[in-house]
């Protein structure tokens, strides 16, 4: 993202160096320290190659392994700043884990295709929309519209080869819901992040081209649309990824799994889990709130719709983020799942032995973040018992950001969660098993395993 100013850079096709023309009072766009910041290439070509130096992870050709991957950054709690646009790519699905260093050339090819005509359509049926529109209270941001625009106007250039029977594909909008989620779109994107030094000086282009891919997005997933927080979101992946096409495709992966989330059943779905989750973990927490008709936890919905964004410094908030999305409770119930299975067949248990109850079953739908969510709540029990309206939640949670420390927290959680597995296992080894005392321990060896 930040690059040595040379005369190298003049003319590049994928970047726009806002310094070049001085918008902001700087000569030729130099901080103190000599450098330059650029707008987010369109693409990264470098991506295609570059390789995961994470142990085991990818292979002599390219492919990646995928389930060591997510192993390894909930394991050591992320990765570096250095690996993490590369890991991204992967862990968001971007591109594909089976994939060859030799075939993401060409992926990547088609996805900018695909993305640019996309963008390209929304642009000619809605063309007072293309740009973004400003009060004019905003001076810094006016002017790197103004210089923004000139790499529209390229990229335009370089699609009028394409023929209108491609670029005008069987989609068809309802414009004005589009309208209208631009009009949100237009107000969420000046505000967002500004304090970011990816955000700062000529990096103010960013946001606009968080504002395409957010309306391109809204435009094609009409399902879905935008929502407030989207912003939030996506804003992460840009800034990580330093590109837009494999912001937007990356980006879009993960809506596919967690779009519901902007929807009202999919938060109200989403405070029920964590609800229940308190209730397993803090019976006593959990019948005060529901005593003072605070159980549906809707001063959670930040934290968890924004991955506690704003609870954590923002380099541990990334990392937070990343370990979230390894779906690692998912993997660790499963294994939970085959460790009592070949527990059963190391008991070699007959039909005509008694029944055993069984063990509750690990609900995958648990996700690490609730359990990080649960953590807070239960590092702050006093303050919350003390607690008697909905008010006082919320001036209690917003008290809380930027002041939380992400790798105890972190840790708790992790005690939690393990808390929590070797509990639903605990019915099966209530009968026989938990007599069998060294079998009970291998069991619980097994598991124990899946957290070293």
């Amino acid at each position: 993202m930040i690059s040595t100013c040379d005369e190298s850079h003049v003319g590049d096709q994928n970047k726009t160096y806002l310094g070049d023309y001085g918008p902001f009072g700087k000569v030729n766009g130099m901080d103190q320290r000599g450098i330059c910041r650029s707008v987010a290439s369109v693409i990264s070509a470098e991506s295609t190659s570059a390789r995961i130096s994470l142990p085991g992870v990818m292979d002599s050709e390219g492919r990646v392994d995928e389930s060591r991957l997510r192993m390894h950054v909930f394991k050591n709690g992320g990765v570096s700043p250095e690996e993490r646009g590369q890991v991204w790519r992967f862990l968001f699905g971007m591109y594909p884990c089976s994939s060859t260093a030799l075939e993401r050339p060409l992926l990547l090819e088609q996805m900018a295709v695909r993305y640019r005509l996309m963008k390209g359509k929304w642009q000619l049926l809605l063309p007072g929309a293309v740009r973004l529109r400003l009060n004019g209270t905003d001076a810094e941001l006016l002017a790197a519209v103004k210089y923004f625009d000139q790499r529209q106007d390229r990229e335009q250039n370089r699609q009028q080869f394409q023929s209108d029977e491609v670029l005008f594909e069987r989609v068809t909008f309802d414009l004005e819901e589009l309208q209208e989620a631009i009009r949100i779109i237009d107000k969420d994107v000046p505000r967002t992040d500004r304090d970011l030094p990816y955000y700062r000086n000529e990096g103010l282009g960013n946001l606009l081209v968080l504002r395409d891919i957010l309306i391109t997005y809204a435009a094609f997933h009409p399902e879905v649309s935008y929502a407030q927080g989207m912003n939030d979101l996506c804003s992460r992946f840009l800034e990580v990824l330093d590109s837009e096409v494999d912001t937007y495709w990356s980006f879009s992966c993960y809506m596919e799994k967690f779009s519901k989330d902007f929807c009202a059943d999919g938060l109200y779905r989403k405070m029920e889990l964590e609800a229940a989750l308190l209730k397993e973990l803090d019976h006593q927490l959990h019948a005060h709130l529901v005593t003072e008709s605070l159980d549906r936890l809707t001063f959670c919905h930040r934290w968890l719709l924004l991955g506690f964004q704003r609870e954590f410094e923002h380099s541990d908030a990334l990392r937070l983020f990343e370990i979230f999305s390894c779906d690692h409770l998912e993997l660790i119930s499963q294994q939970v799942d085959r460790a009592r299975y070949q527990e059963r067949l190391a008991r070699k248990q007959s039909l005509e032995d008694e029944l055993v109850k069984e063990a509750h079953i690990v609900n995958a739908d648990f996700t690490f973040e609730l359990f990080m969510c649960a953590t807070i709540l239960l590092e702050h029990r006093d303050a919350l018992l003390s607690c008697k309206n909905e008010v006082q939640l919320i001036q209690f949670t917003s008290s809380l950001q930027g002041k939380l420390d992400m790798n105890s927290t972190l840790k708790k959680a992790e005690e939690h969660f393990y808390d929590y597995c070797k509990r639903s296992s605990w019915d099966y080894l209530s009968g026989r098993c938990r007599m069998a005392k060294r079998k009970e321990d291998h069991f619980f060896y097994h598991l124990r395993n899946l957290f070293s």
